[in-house]
C-alpha cells in the first residue's frame, strides 16, 4: 500500500515541479533544442486531451467531459488500485496501476486550476512531429504499457 502511494506521490510532484518550471522559465515561442531536429523542451498549453482533442470544443462542454471522464476513469483505477488482491494479480499490476493514477492526477490538477495542461516534451522522427507531453502522460503510457504487458504475459 505504501509503495502505491509512493508511486502516486512522486509522480503527482514530478509533474509539477517540471510543469511550474516550464510556466515560469519559458514562454509560448521559446523551443529549446536539446538534441537538435530530435527532441526540444517548449512551452504548450493544450486545452483539449490526447493529441488536442476538443481544444476546440466550447469551454463548459470541453471541461464538463474532460474533468468528468477524467474523474470516472481515475475512480475505477483507484478501486482497481485499492481493491483487496485479486487471484491473478502479479506484482508489476499495482505499479502500472499506480503510475496510470499518478499521472491522471497530474493532468487532472492543470484542468481543475488552470484550465489547460502544460505539455513541454517535444519529440521528431524524421519529417514527423510527435504531439509534445508531459511527466503525467509518461506516466499514463508506462503504466498502460505495463499493464498491457503483464496481461499478455499472464494469460491463459
Amino acid at each position: 500500500m505504501k509503495v502505491r502511494l509512493a508511486i502516486i506521490a512522486a509522480i503527482v510532484a514530478l509533474d509539477r515541479v517540471t510543469k511550474l518550471y516550464i510556466q515560469t522559465n519559458f514562454s509560448a515561442l521559446d523551443t529549446v533544442p536539446v538534441i537538435p531536429g530530435i527532441f526540444n523542451i517548449v512551452h504548450a498549453e493544450n486545452p483539449g486531451a490526447a493529441f488536442s482533442m476538443l481544444a476546440d470544443a466550447p469551454l463548459a462542454i470541453r471541461r464538463t467531459i474532460l474533468i468528468g471522464l477524467s474523474g470516472l476513469v481515475m475512480a475505477i483505477v483507484a478501486y482497481l488500485l485499492f481493491r483487496p488482491k485479486h487471484p491473478g494479480e502479479t506484482p508489476v499490476t499495482p505499479i502500472g496501476l499506480a503510475l496510470v493514477l499518478g499521472g491522471a492526477l497530474g493532468n487532472f490538477w492543470d484542468r481543475i486550476v488552470i484550465g489547460t495542461v502544460t505539455d513541454f516534451l517535444q519529440f521528431f522522427i524524421g519529417p514527423y512531429e510527435y504531439p509534445s507531453f508531459n511527466v503525467a502522460d509518461s506516466a499514463v503510457f508506462c503504466g498502460a504499457a505495463l499493464l498491457l504487458v503483464d496481461m499478455w504475459r499472464t494469460r491463459k
